[in-house]
C-alpha cells in the first residue's frame, strides 16, 4: 500500500495543472451589432402617471379569474413541460462534459482458468509446466487529460451557454403560452359580447316585422315591407351560429393551453361595459428594457457557446496531454492476492500531435469562427425585430385608441338614428327602408366597437409580450 499516497499525489497535482491551463480563444463580450438604440422608444407615451414594476402584468387587466387561467396554465401546459424536460436533458449535457475536467477512475477485477495443450508455447509470455493455470487480478486504472491549452474548459464553458440558453427558450414558451392564454380569454369574453349583440339585433327585428305586419292589416304599407323585414331577421338569425361556432373553438383551444379536455360551455353574460380601461402605459420606458426578453437572452446564450466553441477548436490544433495510471494486485492465488509481493502499479504519460489531416482541424476552426460571426448576425436580428415589434405595438396603441373615440361617437350617434327612425315610420312620416338601414347602421357601429375594443386589450397583450414583461427595469 505504500505506493497508493505516491499515486493520489500525482491526480491531485494533475488537477492542479488542469486547473491553471491557458484558455485559447477570446473570452465572451457582448457584440458590437451596429444599430444605435434610442433611449427610449419613439411611440412610447411623452406623458402620464408613472407605475411601480409590473411582475405579473396580466393582473393590470383586473379580472380575477384571468390571473387563475394563467396560474393553471403556468403549471398545467404541456409546451411548458415539454421545455422544463429540455433543461433537465442539456443539463445532464452539462454535468457529462464537465466531467471530463476530471480524472476518469475505475476498477477491475478478473479471475482467469486457461488450460494449453501439450507442446503448445506463446510467443512473449514465460508460462509454467503445467497445462492448466489460474490468475486473479484486482486494479484500479485511472486517466487524466491535462487541459493545458482550455479545450476541456472551453467545451465546459459552450454547455453552460446551452444550459442558459434553454432555461431562457423555456421562459420563452412560458411567456408566448401566458400571451396566447390572456388572447384567447380576451378573445372570448369579446364573442361573448358579441352574441348578445346579436341577440339583441335579432329582437330587434322580430319587433321591426311584428309592427310592420301590423302595419300591413291595416293597409298602412305593402307587403315588400314584410318581405324584406322577415329576410332581415333570417339574415341576422343566420350569424348567431357562426358566433357561436367560433365561441366553441376558442373554447377548446384555451382548454388545450390549460392541459384540459377541449370542452365547450355556453356563453357567459357579458354587460355593456365589459371593456375595462386599463391603466396608462408609464412615459419613457427605456428601451433597454428589451435585453430583458428571454428569447434576446437566448440570442445571447447561443453567442456565448459558439465564441466558446471557437476555442475548443484552436485547442484542438495543440498536443493533447494524457496521463495514466494504475494500482492492484495480481497473482496466481486468490488467497496470496494482497500480499505485498502481489502487488502491481503503473504511471504513464503521453502526447498526441497531429502532423498532417490536410487542413481538417484548420478548417474546423474557421468554421467554428464563422458560425460564431453567423450567431452575431442571428442576434442583431433578433434584437432589432424585437425593437420593430415594441415600437409596433407602441403605435397600434396610439392609433387604436384615437380610433376608438370616433367609433364611440359612431355608435351613439346610430343608436339615437335608429330611435328616430323608428319612431318615424311609427308614425307613417319615413318608409321601412329608412328603418332598416338605420338598424344595420347601429348593428355595425357596435360591430366597429367590439373589435376596436378587442383591438387594444390584445395590443397590451402584445406590448408586454414584446417588451418581456411588465414595466420592472432589465436585471
Amino acid at each position: 500500500m505504500k505506493h497508493i499516497p505516491l499515486y493520489l499525489s500525482f491526480a491531485l497535482a494533475a488537477l492542479l495543472v488542469s486547473g491553471a491551463c491557458m484558455k485559447m480563444g477570446s473570452d465572451y463580450h457582448r457584440p458590437d451589432i451596429g444599430i444605435e438604440m434610442p433611449p427610449s422608444y419613439q411611440h412610447s407615451p411623452a406623458d402620464g402617471v408613472t407605475q411601480e414594476p409590473e411582475d405579473r402584468w396580466w393582473e393590470v387587466f383586473g379580472d380575477p379569474e384571468l390571473s387563475t387561467l394563467v396560474e393553471e396554465v403556468l403549471t398545467n401546459n404541456l409546451d411548458i413541460k415539454k421545455a422544463t424536460a429540455k433543461i433537465l436533458q442539456v443539463r445532464s449535457q452539462f454535468v457529462q462534459t464537465r466531467a471530463d475536467r476530471f480524472p476518469n477512475l475505475s476498477i477491475q477485477a478478473k479471475g482467469e482458468r486457461r488450460r494449453r495443450p501439450e507442446g503448445i508455447s506463446i510467443p512473449g509470455q514465460t508460462l509454467s509446466s503445467d497445462r492448466e493455470s489460474t490468475t486473479y487480478d484486482l486494479s484500479l486504472p485511472a486517466s487524466f487529460e491535462l487541459d493545458l491549452w482550455g479545450r476541456l474548459a472551453r467545451a465546459e464553458e459552450a454547455t453552460r451557454a446551452d444550459l442558459l440558453r434553454a432555461e431562457e427558450n423555456r421562459r420563452t414558451v412560458a411567456q408566448t403560452v401566458v400571451a396566447e392564454t390572456i388572447s384567447l380569454y380576451l378573445r372570448m369574453e369579446s364573442l361573448e359580447r358579441g352574441i348578445q349583440i346579436t341577440k339583441q339585433l335579432i329582437q330587434t327585428f322580430r319587433r321591426s316585422l311584428a309592427l310592420v305586419k301590423s302595419r300591413y292589416e291595416r293597409g298602412l304599407t305593402s307587403v315588400l315591407d314584410v318581405r324584406q323585414a322577415r329576410r332581415t331577421l333570417a339574415r341576422a338569425e343566420a350569424i348567431l351560429p357562426s358566433v357561436r361556432q367560433d365561441l366553441g373553438t376558442t373554447q377548446q383551444q384555451l382548454a388545450v393551453l390549460l392541459g384540459r379536455y377541449p370542452m365547450t360551455g355556453p356563453a357567459r353574460l357579458q354587460p355593456e361595459d365589459y371593456f375595462k380601461r386599463l391603466a396608462p402605459v408609464p412615459p419613457g420606458l427605456p428601451s433597454d428594457l428589451l435585453l430583458r426578453r428571454p428569447d434576446i437572452r437566448a440570442a445571447e446564450a447561443q453567442l456565448r457557446a459558439l465564441n466558446a466553441q471557437v476555442g475548443v477548436s484552436k485547442a484542438s490544433r495543440f498536443p493533447r496531454i494524457i496521463l495514466t495510471g494504475a494500482y492492484g494486485y495480481t497473482s496466481d492465488e486468490l488467497d496470496r492476492l494482497f500480499r505485498p509481493e502481489s502487488e502491481l502499479w503503473n504511471i504513464a504519460m503521453g502526447a498526441v500531435q497531429p502532423l498532417f489531416d490536410a487542413g481538417k482541424l484548420k478548417a474546423g476552426q474557421r468554421a467554428a469562427e464563422a458560425r460564431y460571426q453567423e450567431g452575431v448576425a442571428d442576434y442583431a436580428k433578433s434584437v432589432l425585430t424585437a425593437f420593430a415589434e415594441v415600437e409596433s405595438a407602441f403605435l397600434t396603441r396610439e392609433e387604436q385608441l384615437k380610433r376608438r373615440d370616433h367609433v364611440i361617437n359612431f355608435v351613439l350617434d346610430a343608436r339615437a338614428t335608429q330611435r328616430i327612425a323608428e319612431n318615424r315610420y311609427e308614425r307613417g312620416l319615413v318608409d321601412y327602408l329608412t328603418v332598416l338601414d338605420a338598424q344595420q347602421t347601429r348593428f355595425e357601429a357596435e360591430r366597429d366597437l367590439l373589435e376596436v375594443d378587442l383591438t387594444i386589450l390584445l395590443n397590451r397583450v402584445t406590448l408586454h409580450r414584446a417588451l418581456g414583461g411588465g414595466w420592472a427595469e432589465p436585471l
